[in-house]
């Protein structure tokens, strides 16, 4: 499996604001999507979330987006070392994602391009 990358997940009270500033620390425009009731903003390495308190609690367990070339291959590399997939693979607006808990309790979001 190839890791393309990583994304900080942050959750935020005010996203207009954050968005803002992520923009000019990361130096580019905010990709805007709406999931769950959830707004969120990808800019550079950051995915600025903001919403209902009860969805942000469950985000907010994810320790980080990782960005891989296909999330089937993800699942089953995943599956095999003995990580347990908690959703997924479903579409996103921006391809598809699972998310894995690892063996020692981490959870990770997998995310592809391949719509």
């Amino acid at each position: 499996m190839d890791i393309l990358g990583a994304s900080l997940r942050i959750c935020v009270d005010d996203l207009e604001a954050a968005v803002t500033f992520y923009e000019q620390l990361a130096g580019g425009r905010a990709l805007r999507f709406e999931r769950g009731g959830v707004q969120v903003a990808a800019i550079g390495s950051f995915l600025l979330m903001s919403g209902p308190e009860a969805e942000l609690d469950l985000l907010r367990k994810v320790t980080a987006t990782i960005a891989v070339q296909d999330v089937d291959e993800a699942h089953r590399l995943l599956t095999d070392l003995g990580a347990r997939i908690i959703a997924g693979p479903v579409p996103t607006p921006a391809g598809r994602n699972l998310l894995a808990m690892h063996p020692d309790g981490s959870v990770f979001e997998y995310a592809d391009q391949n719509g």
